[in-house]
């Protein structure tokens, strides 16, 4: 049977005591756009920008920057902080090399996901965090189901609460595409990994 994550999310939403300090693992300030939208009235956001699967520094800097353009377009610039560590596509390399052949979407894919969800696990436990996340949902060609999987895994592994989420639901994919325009956001046609750009 497959879960609604998001029924998930927003019966988690309805029963917050106060604001909760959510990390938002993010990958780019396109896909952030709704998600920001949606959540921060109910969160205190901080961004936490991984993303070792990015194919150059070049690219990992250039999706960065478009934070700030969003921010200020939702006028969020006081009330949302953003982490940056350091780019260190080697992470990435050493799991996704050995599946170089495989096909987009498949499980070379599915284990960026969970290495990029499992360093945002651990930071939000290591910092205070009541919940992580992710904006990896909003987007139509990333597997929501599996994505919320590994998110309830590492909460178990970690004992960090997981936020479920399928943000493309209820126009959250159409809208992210409304406020890129709006906010004249870079979108990017490919993932960030080389595979991808291929």
């Amino acid at each position: 049977m497959n879960k609604n994550y998001h029924l998930l999310m927003t019966d988690i939403i309805n029963n917050l005591k106060g604001k909760p300090k959510l990390l938002l693992h993010a990958c780019c300030a396109p896909c952030t756009s709704y998600v920001l939208e949606l959540l921060s009235n109910c969160f205190e956001i901080t961004i936490f920008y991984y993303n070792p699967n990015m194919n150059d520094i070049l690219e990992y800097d250039k999706r960065y920057d478009e934070f700030a353009k969003l921010l200020k377009g939702l006028n969020l610039e006081d009330k949302v902080n953003i982490i940056k560590p350091v780019y260190n596509n080697k992470d990435f390399l050493k799991m996704a090399e050995p599946l170089a052949d495989l096909k987009e979407g498949g499980v070379r894919c599915h284990k960026c996901y969970y290495l990029r969800l499992e360093e945002s696990a651990k930071y939000a436990l290591e910092n205070g965090f009541d919940y992580f996340t992710t904006t990896l949902t909003v987007s139509p060609y990333k597997n929501a189901k599996l994505i919320n999987q590994i998110g309830f895994e590492l909460e178990e592994k970690y004992n960090i609460k997981y936020l479920p989420s399928d943000f493309k639901k209820n126009n959250g994919y159409k809208r992210s595409i409304e406020l890129s325009k709006e906010f004249d956001l870079y979108r990017q046609t490919f993932c960030g990994c080389i595979y991808s750009k291929i």
